[in-house]
């Protein structure tokens, strides 16, 4: 990710839960038209770092509990 990229995650993570959730539902439709394979290579890629993050502790994650809760709070 390049630093303009790296700007708008560090404020898209300051957003609420919900605004996080549009936000990355948008993002996702915008790719409607692209090609499959670099939709996929995009999510393999966002698994890695999500799975090097948990690997290194700089994410904790969060408890199965809590994200169902906020999943039935909407």
């Amino acid at each position: 990710m390049n630093a303009r990229a790296e700007h708008l995650l560090d404020e898209a993570l300051t957003l609420e839960p919900q605004e996080r959730s549009a936000l990355a539902l948008a993002l996702l439709d915008s790719l409607d038209g692209e090609d499959e394979a670099v939709v996929s290579q995009a999510w393999a890629e966002e698994i890695r770092v999500r799975k090097e993050m948990l690997r290194n502790g700089t994410d904790k994650g969060i408890p199965w509990p809590q994200v169902r809760a906020e999943l039935d709070a909407l």
